[in-house]
């Protein structure tokens, strides 16, 4: 595996809302990280509530990527250890693990997405055929077919599905970096690959909320590719002005689709950018930094807050989003316990 990888997948972000208490806006964000217990849960109202207790059975090595359900009444992490993906009822807290898939992924998980319609869910992993997808009901069904044409390479590392469930893109660690397919109860005949392919190791892949467009983070600069996207790639649109700086390891569209985040591994470790068609001029960064490699990126459900999961205590920094950064918020009380590799806000 490389040494700079990045875990989490925008299909997993909700783009509704919590519970409502006292007229303000309430969710849960979930951090995924490299030491026990490898998943840290907080509540969150514009600020981190008191941690909440691990799951009874923990997953069993390191956390490198979570999603929450549709619905916010599941959480599924992606790990480095068999059985390489865990899932819980989700309520306000972590319910009895559900059982394992009958067919395990073959390696270590890296990226988990579940469909919009939550029917379906998506581990990118080390080891061929790179992706494993399932039936969901509260529970795995049985492993759906392989793709025909399976992503290149040792490792698949993102996965998202598009908004109306009817795509599904890999981001993988060999050229074409990227493989996208058909999505209906499995996988469909591989879309062609962009005619301007990412340059580098695919380590995240993101579709805006609209579903017309789709981007890449990569380990080579310009390290994000961002493409129009309709039942596959249009022109590849324009780098940014100023791109991220080193491996581009997460991304993620705002849930207005009016801005992008990448997380990138060379300070300021976040880059952020208005979007319509394409890149505007790069945002101020944030006045207080993450403090080591940014591994990943989330918006809330409200489009109100942002995360960046990174290495260095204190492993996730979060910030109110308004066309830009506020003033850090701060830190959880209980900190997650390892380097941060994938965050997600539930619905």
């Amino acid at each position: 595996m490389p040494s700079i990888i990045s875990r989490g997948t925008v299909s997993a972000r909700g783009f509704g809302f919590g519970a409502t208490t006292a007229g303000i806006i309430t969710s849960t964000i979930a951090v995924a990280h490299d030491a026990t217990p490898f998943i840290s849960t907080y509540p969150w109202s514009a600020g981190f509530g008191t941690k909440y207790a691990n799951p009874s059975t923990l997953p069993t090595g390191s956390g490198q990527s979570v999603a929450f359900n549709p619905a916010g009444t599941a959480i599924a992490v992606a790990h480095g250890t068999t059985p390489f993906i865990s899932t819980y009822p989700w309520s306000a807290g972590f319910g009895t693990k559900y059982a394992n898939p009958a067919t395990l992924p073959l390696g270590g998980g890296n990226g988990i997405a579940f469909n919009p319609a939550g029917t379906a869910i998506a581990v990118a992993h080390t080891t061929s055929p790179n992706i494993s997808t399932y039936p969901w009901s509260a529970g795995f069904g049985t492993k759906y077919a392989n793709p025909a044409t399976l992503p290149t390479g040792i490792g698949g590392y993102g996965v998202a599905f598009n908004p109306a469930g009817t795509a599904i893109a890999v981001a993988h660690d060999v050229t074409p970096y990227i493989s996208t397919y058909p999505w209906s109860a499995g996988f469909g005949t591989k879309y062609a690959n962009p005619a301007t392919l990412p340059t580098g190791f695919g380590n995240d892949v993101s579709f805006n909320p609209a579903g017309t467009a789709i981007a890449v983070a990569h380990s080579t600069s310009p390290r994000i590719s961002t493409y129009p996207w309709s039942a596959g790639f249009g022109t590849k649109y324009a780098n940014p002005a100023t791109m991220p700086t080193l491996s581009g390891s997460g991304v993620a569209f705002n849930p207005a689709g009016t801005a992008i985040a990448v997380a990138q591994t060379l300070t300021p470790f976040i880059s952020t950018y208005p979007w319509s068609a394409g890149f505007g001029t790069k945002y101020a960064n944030p006045s207080t930094l993450p403090t080591g490699s940014g591994q990943n990126v989330a918006f809330n459900p409200a489009g109100t807050a942002i995360a960046v999961a990174h290495g260095t205590t204190p492993f996730i920094s979060t910030y109110p989003w308004s066309a830009g950064f506020g003033t850090k918020y701060a830190n959880p009380a209980t900190l997650p316990t390892g380097d941060g590799y994938g965050v997600a806000f539930s619905n």
